[in-house]
């Protein structure tokens, strides 16, 4: 997230005020303010894992495109 550096770089680099960030990237003071104040480069989201929606079908779908590769692009365009 290259957000957060530019945010870091104007404010402590070019001394940009907090109000003035706001406005050039849309972001609330209040986001911006625990950004500056985190000791983080980047923060750190945990994302849960999760089962795609087609999972339950990947092994007829693999199946079928290696039965007869062209039948997916013929079936589209009739």
């Amino acid at each position: 997230m290259a957000l957060l550096s530019v945010i870091r770089r104007w404010h402590f680099r070019e001394g940009m005020p907090i109000r003035e960030i706001e406005r050039r990237t849309g972001l609330s003071r209040n986001t911006i303010r625990k950004y500056l104040r985190a000791d983080t480069v980047e923060p750190k989201f945990k994302v849960p894992e999760r089962p795609g929606k087609l999972d339950p079908f990947a092994g007829k779908l693999s199946c079928s495109h290696r039965i007869c590769p062209s039948a997916a692009m013929t079936s589209r365009s009739g």
